[in-house]
């Protein structure tokens, strides 16, 4: 078992809030994460029924086994939205008062859905909590835990704990993810009746990964509605399968586009969906770029999350045809992010990030992603290996931005 890179920042808000809440996809590793880190805290598990009933019925009493605090796993499970139809007391609502004594590290929550459930808990518990995310394994995190970190492996396996801490088939264990997580949790918290059109529906959305999102041609290529098709994809980000990449929004002169782009949390699951079943078809596979862009734009997610903070990512997209794959956004400016699954390193990708450069005022520094395996620098772009991507992220985070060097001096905003 590897020590996750959330690890001090969980430590950490739980040394400076009564609670902290830990939320994420299923099977993220969420309780191995709480209960390796903490293993003094008693550990009550509320997808267990017995367990559950009692949270709900009592949860007073339930709460009183745990003087000096706990792991609650998948609270998600005890009733707790305004809206919800129960009778059952809500167990947030008893957990307020656990700072009456001004006790810190008490609670650590866990939870696999956010319909509701962050908002929820902001509001229940609010000054009480610290929020924190856990996604599955960055490329680091999968290293140690010994799988290969090859492009293609990468891309086929993806990043799931438990598929490499046991070695597991990824298809296989894919498979039985999509059947008792995905389609099981859609049915339950999206009320979807229509199992096959979803599926179908889930299919598509993983052959559209780094497109604009179309509600429109999705919902008329899985056979449902457009209205249909935006609640299913609500339900799928509220699950942790996908991930919605908004667009840049700045005063600039020109149309932007206003669509999202959309990705999967996990690029192996994208990848299981497309019916990819060996590392071997992603060498020619006509999705391995969008596939790559995928994994490389879930690298720069994760490292923030990890660090305990919000991702400021966004792209941008022009009517002219200006494309940027990934803005991160700091204080002091943006980095402007290409991303290329190609292994050699072309000249001709660093045109783009030095039209971007001069017509995007707030850019300051440059970056290339791509599929190689050395480091190099062109002019003041560095072009680095997906498996790099994320200590480089970590210095630009830390350190004040470059200034970029740009061929062109014309005036800010004219190219757009």
């Amino acid at each position: 078992m590897i020590e996750r890179e959330i690890t001090p920042h969980l430590r950490h808000r739980f040394s400076q809030y009564p609670i902290v809440t830990v939320t994420g996809p299923r099977q993220s590793g969420k309780t191995t994460l709480c209960r390796s880190t903490f293993p003094d805290l008693p550990y009550a598990n509320l997808e267990a029924f017995d367990v559950r009933e009692f949270a709900e019925a009592d949860p007073r009493r339930f709460l009183a086994q745990f003087p000096d605090g706990a792991v609650l796993d998948e609270v998600q499970n005890v009733p707790f939205c305004p809206t919800c139809r129960s009778t059952s007391p809500r167990l947030l609502s008893y957990l307020q008062v656990v700072d009456e004594e001004r006790r810190n590290g008490l609670f650590v929550l866990t939870g696999s859905e956010q319909l509701g459930l962050t908002n929820t808990i902001s509001q229940s518990l609010a000054g009480r909590t610290a929020l924190l995310r856990l996604l599955p394994f960055s490329l680091a995190e999968r290293r140690l835990a010994g799988a290969p970190d090859g492009i293609e492996e990468v891309l086929y396996s993806g990043c799931y704990p438990r598929i490499h801490d046991e070695a597991l088939d990824p298809t296989l264990a894919l498979s039985e993810y999509c059947t008792t997580y995905v389609e099981r949790d859609a049915r339950r918290i999206g009320g979807i009746s229509n199992v096959a059109a979803f599926r179908r529906f889930l299919r598509l959305c993983a052959g559209r990964v780094g497109q604009l999102v179309n509600l429109s041609n999705l919902g008329a290529d899985a056979g449902v509605a457009h209205t249909t098709a935006r609640g299913w994809l609500n339900v799928l980000e509220a699950m942790d399968v996908v991930f919605r990449l908004e667009p840049y929004h700045a005063n600039i002169r020109k149309r932007l586009t206003k669509s999202p782009k959309l990705y999967f949390v996990d690029v192996g699951l994208a990848s299981y969906l497309n019916g990819i079943q060996s590392p071997d078809q992603l060498i020619t596979h006509p999705l391995r770029g969008p596939l790559f862009e995928n994994a490389a734009v879930l690298e720069a997610v994760k490292h923030a999350y990890n660090q305990g903070r919000p991702p400021y990512l966004s792209f941008l997209r022009t009517a002219g045809g200006l494309e940027c794959d990934l803005l991160h956004e700091r204080g002091d400016g943006l980095v402007a992010i290409e991303i290329k699954s190609g292994a050699t390193v072309n000249s001709a990708w660093f045109a783009g990030l030095r039209r971007i450069a001069r017509t995007v005022p707030r850019v300051a520094t440059t970056v290339l992603v791509y599929g190689g395996a050395e480091r190099q620098v062109r002019g003041d772009c560095p072009a680095v290996p997906l498996g790099d991507f994320a200590p480089l992220l970590d210095s630009i985070t830390k350190s004040p931005l470059p200034p970029v060097a740009v061929e062109d001096q014309s005036p800010p905003g004219v190219d757009l």
